[in-house]
């Protein structure tokens, strides 16, 4: 199913982004880890990992545009070394025990300069895709495997931190994050198919940026935050219930399960048959959403919130495939990286606003007050994708081949 793709791709550029996506996925727990640690404040930790969110956030869309007009290449070199220097100042600025406006600076500074590597590969791939002449369901098969790699590097990130902080100190974590991110980053950035996503002259990206994107673009961008959100407001529900039932160790296993289940059935994306159109995947996934996000309100124990996460999960992945695959059907080639990037963006801003809104909810009314939350996310999701008309079939044409 996946060996084409593999055979696309070929064996070097999976590894390299794969290894270039857990940095990110490590440093927003990282970070809350360390500051709280070295600070002892949980609200210095939180306003630092805030910051490092919000940075990301803001800054992602802006480094995809970045990409779509100067390359690849040069963008995530720079944004990778940057990176690392940033998230290494920001473990000897907490190790020194900084004050927190300093901390929130260095912070924002890290968010800022991630590199993006999730949606500049997703990019790169799809472009490689349809210079190469792969048809839709091919297509839609490197975005399964592009959000497998997402999962995967979203379970595995924090599992290194916590195994890093248990076995070592935070900051050994961090630091390893920006070794990796330093290396790999630059071999993602220096890869021969970095020239695939290269801009196709001026008159391309000028006649790109002068094209309005779509309605619908904004649409699935908002759908993303509202993700986000349901991440957010899961993660501060899981919290609030494990730690009343005394088992506060298990939110990260709790949280992991999810994760393994979502990519789990973003690797069997690949086998939905092709006649089922983006569109109408799209509503199955949100409606999916409701329907397996409604009992988390219910679960009062350790064994019935295992079992709630577990088949949630199942829904998450095909979501975020499926609307990064209306996203790549819609924009302009020359505006592809960007859209990705705001998708990513998106889910980053959500989750730490729903984070925000959702944790005194359960401080105050217990996990179900977090669990609506994230509910009400899903029910909105799903309005999005009843009433919003993506129009795929009004299709841009295939990219061509880059040229030498």
């Amino acid at each position: 199913m996946y060996r084409d793709t593999l055979s696309l791709l070929g064996p070097v550029l999976p590894v390299v982004s794969f290894l270039g996506r857990l940095p990110t996925a490590m440093c927003q727990l990282g970070s809350l880890l360390l500051v709280a640690e070295t600070s002892g404040s949980l609200t210095t930790a939180g306003l630092a990992g805030g910051a490092l969110a919000a940075g990301q956030t803001l800054a992602g869309p802006l480094i995809g545009r970045l990409a779509d007009r100067h390359g690849q290449r040069p963008v995530v070199l720079a944004a990778a070394l940057a990176n690392a220097v940033a998230v290494t100042a920001l473990v000897l600025a907490a190790l020194d025990r900084a004050g927190t406006p300093l901390l929130m600076a260095l912070g924002a500074l890290a968010g800022a300069t991630v590199p993006q590597i999730g949606p500049l590969a997703r990019t790169r791939s799809v472009t490689l895709a349809r210079a190469a002449g792969a048809d839709d369901r091919a297509v839609g098969t490197v975005l399964s495997f592009e959000g497998t790699l997402d999962e995967v590097s979203f379970v595995l990130g924090p599992a290194l931190v916590g195994l890093a902080a248990s076995l070592a100190h935070p900051a050994a974590a961090l630091l390893t994050a920006a070794a990796l991110l330093a290396l790999c980053g630059t071999a993602f950035a220096l890869h021969p198919t970095a020239r695939s996503a290269d801009p196709g002259g001026a008159t391309r990206t000028s006649a790109a940026e002068r094209t309005r994107l779509p309605m619908a673009t904004y649409a699935l961008r908002l759908t993303m935050v509202l993700q986000g959100a349901m991440f957010g407001a899961s993660q501060a529900g899981i919290t609030a219930l494990t730690e009343r039932l005394g088992s506060p160790d298990q939110a990260g296993l709790v949280y992991a399960a999810m994760g393994v289940t979502s990519a789990a059935a973003g690797f069997a994306m690949a086998a939905v048959p092709a006649r089922i159109g983006l569109g109408t995947r799209w509503r199955a996934a949100t409606a999916a959403l409701v329907v397996l996000a409604a009992p988390l309100v219910l679960v009062d124990s350790l064994g019935g919130l295992y079992a709630a996460v577990v088949v949630l999960g199942v829904a998450y992945a095909p979501h975020l495939i499926t609307v990064f695959g209306l996203t790549e059907r819609i924009v302009p080639p020359a505006r592809l990286a960007e859209s990705m990037a705001f998708l990513t963006s998106g889910i980053v801003g959500g989750q730490a606003l729903a984070l925000a809104v959702s944790a005194p909810l359960a401080d105050t009314h217990g996990a179900p007050a977090a669990f609506a939350v994230a509910a009400g996310a899903a029910a909105a999701c799903a309005a999005l994708s009843w009433t919003v008309r993506t129009r795929t079939g009004e299709l841009r044409p295939a990219v061509a081949a880059p040229s030498a």
